[in-house]
Formats: C-alpha cells, structure tokens, sequence
C-alpha cells in the first residue's frame, strides 16, 4: 500500500518509544488488583495518543526533506524552478499564507505539501511530474498542495490520528484488564498474561480500524483539496486534466512519512479502505459536479 497517512510509522515509532519510556518510568502502573486507576490511564492513553501524533507533525518538514532528498529551490536560478516557484508564489498569496519551502526531488510523477504550520510549509514536486505534464497541469497540482496547507490538512489530520490513537490505547487497556481480572481471574497486585497478551492484539485490532477511519477522512481531504485548486486558477479543467494524466501514470511510492500527502495513489479491493486518496475517477467526477 502506498499511501498511508502522513504519520502513520511515525506516529507509531514514537508512540512505541513513548511507550518503553512509560514502562521504564512505571507510569503506565494503572493496573492493579485493587481497580482499574481511569484517571491515571486516560491521561497514559492522552500522552501516547496525541504525543505520537504531535511529534510527527512538527518533525514532518525535515523528515521529509530527508526521506525524498528534496532540494529547496526558492533562491535557484533556473528557469524552470523560477517558474515553480513563482507559481507556489502566486497561489500562496491568492490563499493568504506566506511563502512555503519549494523543492524539487528525483522520483515518479508525484508531489506533496507538509509541514507543522501554515505559514512555514513545504510544497515539493517530483522531477517525473515535471516531465510528465505540461505547465497547466503543473500549476494545477501545485495549486492542490497549497489548497492542502490553506486547509490546515496537516493540524487536522494530526487532531484525527490523536483522538484515534487516544481511544486504541484507552480501549485496549480496558478490555485487556476486564479480559485479565474477570475470564481469566487473575488476582494478583499487577497485569497478568491475559492483560499484556490482550493489549497487544487490541492494538493491532482497534490501531487496523482506527486506520481506516482516518483513511476515511484524508479521503475527504483530497476532494476539498481538488476543489481548492480549481478555485486558485480559476478553473477547474487544470486539475481534471492533471488527474486524468496521473491516473495513467505510475506515482511510485513516496517514503511513507509523507505519502498522505501526496498528490495520487493506487489501491484496490480490500485495501482501499486504508487509501488515504480516493480513485482518480471519482475525483474527477466530484470536479465535474462543481459550478
């Protein structure tokens, strides 16, 4: 699968160091024979949801930069990168957000936009792109990535994968002591094998679904993002041209740390539902119904 979201193995590795961290520190003693401590567990399930989360966000620009090899272009002299440039210029200014980061990085026709915040993102554009479109359809994609940073895609993607995170680590605790105390009567002062074998599966479980719903949402993302675009140029046959050329192209997959943010992907069947971009046909679709 290519296009998993923004975060996701980010997100996961430093909820896993928060995690060893906790252990080391036991401070996440919240099972014990005496109850479950709810207040103690939430505020664990808070830290490991949202730390995760916050922590791929604001390390998303440089990660990326180092994941893609991309070179930042805004002070290059060549034409051609004058001209990108120029263009995240124009579109940033028509948004109302500061200039972005422009970069260029070797790879299949792609691009992305990432970064904490609004007004000191990163728009990058994959050389196969550049060779692969004319300059309308470029400008249509560069539009679609503005529009993503416009949106504030990169907060609320974070907001949706904490609050996820959140209830995973939350419900899978609950369940695991219920499973601990209750079916297999385990009395001792501590989590017996039920609790940490249980915890362990439900992460994987509750982490596959809370997957797909934040899947869900980055999907909707990208029609608003396509949408953003036609209304930065001022029509939206740009970008139905530039989606009906990618989508017979091969995106090749971008590092994982920003392929939600990328501009397409490819995914059928059961794997759709973890798709973080929905098929090309129907985004060209939900363009054609705009006025």
């Amino acid at each position: 699968m290519k296009r998993v979201l923004l975060f996701v193995l980010t997100n996961l590795g430093v909820m896993l160091v928060l995690g060893i961290a906790s252990s080391v520190l036991g401070l996440n003693n919240f099972a014990r024979g005496s109850g479950l401590q709810m207040g103690t567990l939430f505020g664990f399930a808070l830290l490991m949801g949202f730390g995760g989360a916050t922590i791929s966000l604001l390390i998303s620009k440089p990660m990326a930069k180092w994941s893609t090899g991309a070179t930042v272009i805004n002070d290059s002299a060549d034409p051609t990168h004058r001209w990108i440039v120029e263009t995240v210029r124009r579109h940033s200014s028509t948004a109302g957000l500061q200039m972005p980061e422009v970069a260029i990085y070797d790879g299949e026709p792609n691009a992305f936009a990432t970064g904490a915040f609004k007004n000191s993102a990163l728009v990058a554009v994959s050389s196969g792109l550049l060779m692969s479109m004319d300059r309308e359809e470029v400008d249509a994609v560069i539009g679609h990535e503005v529009a993503h940073i416009a949106n504030g895609d990169m907060v609320t993607m974070t907001l949706i994968q904490g609050v996820m995170n959140t209830f995973v680590v939350f419900l899978s605790r609950v369940i695991g002591y219920f499973v601990d105390r209750v079916v297999l009567k385990n009395d001792r002062d501590g989590p017996g094998i039920g609790y940490i074998v249980t915890t362990i599966v439900l992460d994987l479980l509750l982490g596959a679904v809370a997957a797909m719903i934040v899947a869900w949402f980055s999907r909707q993302r990208e029609f608003r993002a396509d949408a953003g675009s036609a209304q930065l140029l001022g029509d939206k046959r740009p970008m139905m041209r530039a989606l009906a050329r990618l989508g017979g192209l091969d995106p090749g997959e971008l590092p994982k740390s920003v392929a939600a943010m990328g501009i397409s992907s490819r995914a059928g069947g059961f794997m759709s539902l973890f798709a973080s971009h929905p098929p090309m046909e129907e985004r060209i679709a939900a363009l054609q119904k705009l006025r």
